[in-house]
């Protein structure tokens, strides 16, 4: 499971996201805020170059290749690190701007490690960011309990053999088109986003479909003992399919969608109509 995020560090963006519960940084952010260099990739090239010439071939091995925001706002796959690789790398970039960048990552480790070991230290600084951007407690209570049913399915997938990044987006993708009828790439067009964390911008109605759905994903995998990507795949979509049917029914009732271009924040206009 991926989650987007920007950090910010001496005002510029750095890009990171959490991966199999840990940190993940853009090194080409970082090597552009520590060089000033205007080809961050190629110094990167480089630099990558001459740790594997010096045997550092275990900071190559440790660098994996996620999928995070481009600047046209599509999602490419990039060369990230954890905080451990990152200090390695950085090691052996001289420049007087490394030392306050190697600062700032060990703040970001230490708060990781109280997190690890005070899970409720995690909840309360989630919390307290979406506080601060003005959404109601009302809302942010929804919120983080469709985070923790989110871990709770992505656990439960691991567990299941679901190892490949591309099979938890596809069995996501699933869970979304069964119970909304759009995959999430598509909702995000049809709210108008590009960067932004989709379930940031979801209605109340929208977060608890959506926890309707992953929730009755992972009783069912459970439930059925499903193992590898096909049964944990028919999981997805029946679990889906449950949230979808309520959904279609409240519908009925309400005679109004629960999916809707509104946002939080304001956003782009919509730029199409769903369809059924």
């Amino acid at each position: 499971m991926t989650d987007h995020k920007l950090a910010i560090f001496q005002g510029k963006h750095i890009r990171r996201t959490l991966y199999q519960n840990e940190w993940y940084f853009s090194i080409i952010d970082i090597i552009e805020v520590l060089t000033d260099t205007e080809r961050p990739r190629k110094y990167w090239n480089d630099l990558k170059k001459k740790l594997i010439q010096e045997g550092c071939n275990e900071v190559s091995e440790k660098i994996g290749q996620l999928k995070m925001p481009a600047p046209d706002g599509k999602l490419r796959e990039t060369d990230c690190a954890n905080t451990e690789t990152l200090f390695r790398i950085i090691q052996s970039i001289p420049s007087p701007k490394a030392e306050p960048f190697k600062r700032w990552l060990a703040r970001v480790g230490y708060e990781r490690i109280q997190e690890i070991e005070d899970p409720e230290i995690a909840t309360k600084r989630t919390k307290a960011i979406y506080k601060a951007k003005g959404y109601p407690d009302v809302w942010i209570e929804k919120r983080m309990r469709g985070i923790a049913i989110r871990e709770e399915l992505t656990d439960e997938w691991q567990r299941r053999g679901i190892e490949e990044q591309r099979e938890y987006s596809i069995l996501t993708a699933e869970i979304s088109k069964a119970t909304f009828g759009i995959t999430p790439s598509e909702y995000q067009e049809f709210k108008g986003l590009e960067r932004e964390n989709l379930r940031d911008h979801m209605t109340d109605l929208e977060l608890i479909f959506s926890m309707l759905g992953e929730a009755s994903t992972t009783e069912i995998a459970r439930k059925k003992d499903a193992q590898g990507f096909e049964e944990n795949k028919y999981a997805a979509q029946t679990g889906g399919k449950i949230a979808g049917e309520a959904r279609k029914k409240l519908e009925i009732e309400t005679k109004s969608k629960v999916v809707t271009p509104q946002n939080f924040l304001p956003q782009k206009p919509a730029r199409k109509k769903i369809k059924g």
